[in-house]
């Protein structure tokens, strides 16, 4: 079964990452280890003072890529209840860890430490899985300080700082110890060494992600707000991204900028998603364009070139997930390295490049990408023409890939009212409205490239699909907070799916809705079937089959509420969009603002106990992460228009609100709120209209 995760410590800096229990002690089971390139290189680091181990008293983060792990080694013979030999472990991903032993007693301690290690360089998609491996046979290192293993798929090697006193290395087939004994401490003094571990696969595939050379190529906002809450939502959260930064080997020639994007997330995730990487950028348009670009090409490189059944590939065709190699994932799903199963990521990459061009990306880039989207709403266009109702449907050609090809992809991701599973072929609700805002866009676009005839067949395109999604998606509902809502699905018949669901939530900002229909979606998402107080749940409360810790069927998704909440405020349904913000916000002071992927969807009540993690979520993950921005911008209401260099600003801040840092077209913007919007620091020719 797929390893918990709520209680595991992760320090990560992609590709990198380091899994531990609460104590520190690595022991081999579960997801415990260090990682690198979705390779496990150690999953035992067990550490023992005079045949015990030291018994923990605190975990403390200490930035997303390293925590520091105390605990304290007590001795009978010490006469007081306080401890003297405080034992201190900072682990740092993609590096290793630093032990330090402190004598603060009034008497001298001989110690004998023992450091017992072990791995089985094992697969990430087999840790997710549950499956054990055998453990890889252990040499010492050459230099005698070190432990070494190899085999078919992959070495690791751990070294250690040379000290006077050893280590005295073992090795055999379960592992290696090194022992340094005696260790002798005179009271105030202290004992250090220096773990480094290291290794990676076999076969280095080619073109795979690999850890940034640059930094991070935007910079924290200074927020002034008395909310609290949000400041630190955005600060944490752009934290974790910097910790998720991955740079394509393939990008980067003749001394340009290195592409990068962020990875979906830690641990299973941790690589290259068409949709999550998109989104993550997408969000973080407010503060640069050059993430949303890195992303941009990262993905463009990998754009489908010709029909391939078992990577799912098409031509135009964005990627959803890239990996090492092929591997089998569970539940008899069988993926490739290069694996094409989605049916949003290929809109939202021509949206994305849409929006970037509005946020001021040059045109220089604009214009080279602009094929790659062309190609990418080629195929929208090919799906949808060949569908017998003009909507753009997943239909798996293989049994033993992704079943459900949208965000929401599990098993039983789509169920109808009665709690009954509904299988493919399917059109989800927001995928229409991902289709139709891509179109809007690129015709946007194009008519700015002088190329009207284009601009205006796509136009034609996208008023068919609006009036289709109008005919097709809305079930009624006499007894529910607005007359009607937006059916999750559409089957065969076509069959509208019953059963209110979030998804509806993402159409608001596309504009496939009109005016009423926004405003009966704001009643249903923020209506207690939908709206758990701490977030949206991804399915209503009131239907069967409604449980608030699966992954799709009643869990609060953060990124699903900040998209949520940023369409309310883009169609200005202000008071809805700030319940569904309170709840998400006071959630975060649950989680030490490192949002997890997904958490409980329990109903909050006056004194109710703090939402509980979904147990197997990533944390921190990258859409997560990046919905603190995304919520700062819904509430500024900002919406820069390239055409003809103009600003809206439609704030839905309900308290004043400065914000200095934001970037548009390179130009660093200082955004005040207070009722109305004032901006200072815009690109020349540019201007404010107030929304």
């Amino acid at each position: 079964m797929q390893p918990l995760l709520h209680d595991v410590v992760i320090c990560v800096d992609a590709p990198a990452f380091a899994a531990s229990p609460r104590d520190g002690q690595l022991r081999g089971a579960h997801v415990q280890g260090f990682y690198d390139h979705d390779r496990r290189l150690l999953h035992t680091l067990c550490l023992l003072l005079d045949d015990r181990e030291p018994e923990p008293i605190g975990v403390q983060p200490l930035g997303p890529h390293q925590v520091r792990f105390t605990a304290v080694h007590r001795d009978p013979r010490d006469r007081t209840d306080d401890p003297t030999m405080i034992v201190e472990r900072v682990r740092t991903a993609g590096v290793g860890e630093t032990i330090v032993l402190r004598n603060v007693g009034t008497r001298g301690r001989t110690l004998r430490v023992e450091l017992a290690a072990a791995t089985d360089l094992a697969d990430i998609a087999d840790v997710k899985r549950g499956r054990r491996r055998a453990l890889v046979p252990c040499t010492g290192a050459s230099d005698g300080a070190g432990l070494e293993w190899r085999s078919a798929s992959g070495h690791a090697e751990l070294r250690t700082t040379v000290s006077a006193i050893g280590p005295a290395v073992a090795d055999g087939p379960e592992g290696g110890t090194l022992t340094w004994s005696p260790v002798v401490l005179r009271p105030g003094e202290s004992w250090q060494v220096t773990v480094t571990v290291a290794g990676r696969a076999a076969l280095e595939p080619s073109g795979h992600p690999v850890r940034p050379g640059e930094p991070a190529s935007w910079s924290e906002p200074v927020i002034e707000t008395d909310d609290r809450r949000l400041r630190d939502l955005v600060s944490w959260g752009l934290r974790d991204l910097d910790a998720l930064r991955l740079a394509d080997p393939l990008g980067g020639a003749d001394g340009a900028a290195e592409d990068q994007f962020i990875a979906a997330g830690c641990p299973w995730y941790l690589t290259l998603f068409g949709r999550d990487s998109i989104w993550s950028a997408r969000m973080l348009l407010p503060l640069g364009t050059d993430l949303a670009r890195g992303t941009l090409w990262a993905l463009a490189r990998r754009q489908g070139r010709v029909h391939d059944v078992f990577r799912e590939e098409a031509p135009g065709r964005i990627l959803h997930e890239l990996r090492p190699a092929t591997a089998q994932h569970g539940n008899g799903m069988r993926l490739p390295s290069h694996y094409y199963g989605s049916v949003d990521a290929t809109p939202l990459f021509v949206t994305l490049l849409v929006e970037a061009w509005h946020w001021g990306l040059p045109d220089a880039e604009v214009d080279a990408l602009l094929p790659y989207a062309e190609r990418a709403m080629d195929w929208v266009l090919e799906r949808t023409g060949e569908d017998t109702d003009g909507l753009l449907r997943y239909n798996p050609p293989r049994s033993d890939g992704l079943r459900h090809q949208s965000w929401k992809d599990s098993e039983d991701a789509v169920r109808d009212a009665a709690g009954r599973r509904i299988e493919p072929p399917l059109a989800l609700c927001e995928v229409q409205g991902y289709a139709y805002e891509a179109a809007n866009g690129l015709a946007e676009l194009l008519r700015d490239r002088n190329r009207p005839d284009e601009a205006q067949q796509l136009l034609n395109w996208a008023t068919a699909l609006k009036k289709r999604f109008a005919d097709l998606f809305w079930l009624p509902s006499p007894d529910g907070p607005a007359t009607r809502y937006v059916a999750i699905a559409v089957g065969h018949g076509p069959t509208p799916v019953s059963g209110a669901a979030s998804n509806m939530g993402q159409l608001l900002s596309t504009g496939i809705l009109d005016e009423a229909e926004c405003r009966d979606v704001a009643a249903w998402l923020t209506d207690p079937q939908l709206n758990s107080g701490w977030g949206l749940r991804s399915r209503s409360a009131t239907v069967p089959g409604f449980n608030p810790l699966s992954y799709h069927g009643g869990s609060v998704w953060t990124h699903d509420t900040a998209i949520a909440v940023r369409g309310l405020c883009a169609t200005g349904h202000h008071p809805e969009a700030l319940a569904l913000l309170h709840g998400l916000l006071d959630a975060a002071t649950h989680f030490g603002y490192r949002m997890p992927e997904l958490y409980a969807g329990d109903a909050r009540s006056n004194g109710s106990p703090a939402p509980l993690a979904y147990p197997a979520a990533c944390r921190p993950q990258g859409w997560s992460a990046a919905s603190g921005v995304a919520v700062l911008a819904a509430l500024l209401g900002l919406r820069p228009d390239a055409t003809c260099r103009r600003l809206t600003a439609r704030p839905a801040a309900p308290t004043p609100l400065l914000v200095r840092g934001l970037v548009l077209a390179g130009h660093r913007l200082t955004v005040e709120v207070d009722r109305k919007a004032t901006v200072s620091g815009l690109p020349e020719g540019w201007r404010v209209q107030d929304g």
